[in-house]
């Protein structure tokens, strides 16, 4: 019988260097790097990796185009850059989109927008993803599905990314360069000692207590980050971030092209309508203040009432509730910076220190995106190594995350070289498991030759030996945690399937 998933042990005497608090892609990404560089690093993530705000997203490795007209170009700037950054580093994941922007009259000017793109093109120093063009929708095969009315349309790129699976990746490559990874760890308290932090961490699953020293800690909880500074660290009274809520709804398939949406609102904002997962469409997002616990966020009747009105003001067959299969609500941490409206709020990253090597330093991190993770990161990272010292040099730029360990453009000769390495396979599994595994397909596969070989069967060809796989490499212990973050299985997989997945897993994790 295997114990529940394995956590490298700590470092001797359960002291490390940097302590992290967050499981999302902020902190596994700092994690990874302060690894990287010769760092001790322990991080806790209260629940599963990529539970909360990470995998929550639009999922998109993207520039911002909209955030143009919030004059935000610093941010702009450096997502551009980071965009073939990340796709050359995990190009099973991540892969390039093409974007219709419809002209819509009485919205924004056609020139506007022609300067907007004319800018995101030459901003980041785009050398693989292709420029922006204008299309007739009269004639284009995305002006099909749309309203007789749209006749010219702007397509310009971005990448598509499977969020969670980031997250996951980076929380791989941190402990494989020595990093050690609780899941469902909470941090209870946090108090400086002797110029180090003591820290008090709680099975969430047992109960059980476990003290930890560090020497800096780094406030990676995403929206619970203000939680950390009041509660866990005793420092009452601090608000630094605006919680933004973004719900988004999936669909019966809406088009059955590979081109991706994005729809202006009469109200300024924007919504994207993207291909997902082969069989459907994705629709999203919303932007609205939220007041509560981040864990209870869930879609409301008005925000799933504007993403079918948004949706439907473009396409000749309406969105309508029936069409939706499945709908998921995450909430942004932002830096609260005053601004008028929850869509006008900076998604720029803040970093803050407080303390020294003397009596014990903290970085807390406000904010963030998907696409600047990497940047985040190594900001932090300067931080660090001004309380700490240097160790390492910055790596990360060129490194490949687990998996991607093949050229950008190249998905689809390793999807045939890995279809010819497991000829008896069915094409339908491989073409999923190289997207989800990238190289470490052969890990997961090993000597099996069919599918039969690789043991019972959830539903949708999820067998038992991914499963194990996951639970032993990639910290699943629940079903949620395999049918919603590391696949989208759970899209398919019905209620008999889902039973049977959970007593399996529950068989393999007891303690």
């Amino acid at each position: 019988m295997m114990t529940e998933p394995s956590n490298p042990p700590a470092a001797a005497a359960n002291t490390v260097d940097i302590f992290v608090i967050g499981g999302g892609v902020n902190g596994t990404g700092v994690a990874r790097d302060a690894a990287g560089r010769g760092f001790s690093v322990m991080l806790a993530e209260m629940n599963d990796l990529a539970s909360g705000t990470s995998s929550a997203a639009t999922k998109l490795v993207h520039g911002g185009l909209r955030y143009l007209e919030h004059y935000e170009f610093r941010l702009v700037h450096e997502a551009l850059a980071e965009r073939e950054v990340l796709w050359a580093a995990a190009p099973h994941i991540i892969w390039p989109l093409r974007f219709v922007l419809p002209h819509h009259k009485g919205l924004r000017p056609a020139f506007i927008l022609r300067i907007g793109l004319l800018m995101y093109d030459y901003m980041g120093g785009r050398k693989l993803l292709p420029p922006t063009k204008t299309l007739d929708l009269r004639t284009d095969i995305t002006g099909r599905p749309l309203k007789d009315g749209y006749r010219t349309a702007f397509e310009y790129s971005d990448c598509w990314v499977n969020d969670a699976r980031l997250v996951v990746l980076n929380a791989l490559d941190a402990t494989e360069r020595g990093a050690t990874i609780r899941t469902r760890t909470k941090v209870t308290s946090a108090r400086r000692e002797h110029g180090e932090w003591a820290l008090t961490l709680t099975d969430t699953v047992t109960g059980k207590h476990e003290e930890v020293r560090a020497k800096l800690l780094v406030n990676a909880a995403g929206p619970w980050v203000d939680h950390v500074i009041t509660g866990t660290m005793g420092n009452y009274g601090a608000h630094n971030v605006r919680l933004v809520k973004g719900s988004h709804i999936v669909i019966k398939q809406k088009f059955n092209h590979d081109r991706c949406y994005i729809f202006q609102n009469g109200d300024g904002r924007i919504i994207f309508a993207i291909p997902y997962e082969d069989d459907f469409t994705l629709i999203g997002t919303t932007d609205e203040d939220y007041v509560g616990d981040p864990k209870d966020a869930r879609i409301s009747e008005a925000e799933t009432d504007y993403l079918c009105s948004a949706a439907s003001e473009y396409f000749k067959a309406p969105v309508q509730r029936e069409d939706i299969v499945w709908t998921y609500s995450g909430v942004r941490p932002l830096f609260d910076d005053h601004a008028s409206a929850a869509q006008e709020a900076t998604r720029d990253y803040v970093l803050k220190l407080d303390g020294d090597a003397q009596t014990g330093a903290v970085v807390d991190i406000f904010g963030g995106k998907l696409t600047t993770y990497r940047r985040l990161s190594e900001a932090v990272l300067e931080k660090i190594e001004g309380v700490l010292g240097k160790r390492g040099k910055p790596w990360t730029k060129t490194a490949k995350l687990p998996g991607g360990e093949f050229p950008a453009t190249n998905f689809k000769n390793e999807v045939v070289r890995l279809i010819n390495a497991y000829p008896k396979m069915p094409v339908r599994l491989m073409l999923r498991v190289t997207r989800l595994y990238g190289t470490r397909t052969r890990t997961l596969l090993g000597d099996a030759q069919r599918i039969e070989d690789l043991g019972k069967n959830f539903g949708h060809d999820l067998t038992a030996r991914e499963v194990d796989y996951l639970i032993t490499n990639e910290w699943a212990r629940i079903t949620d945690d395999v049918l919603w973050r590391r696949t989208k299985l759970g899209l398919r997989v019905d209620a008999d399937d889902t039973a049977r997945l959970a007593a399996y897993m529950e068989s393999k994790t007891r303690v």
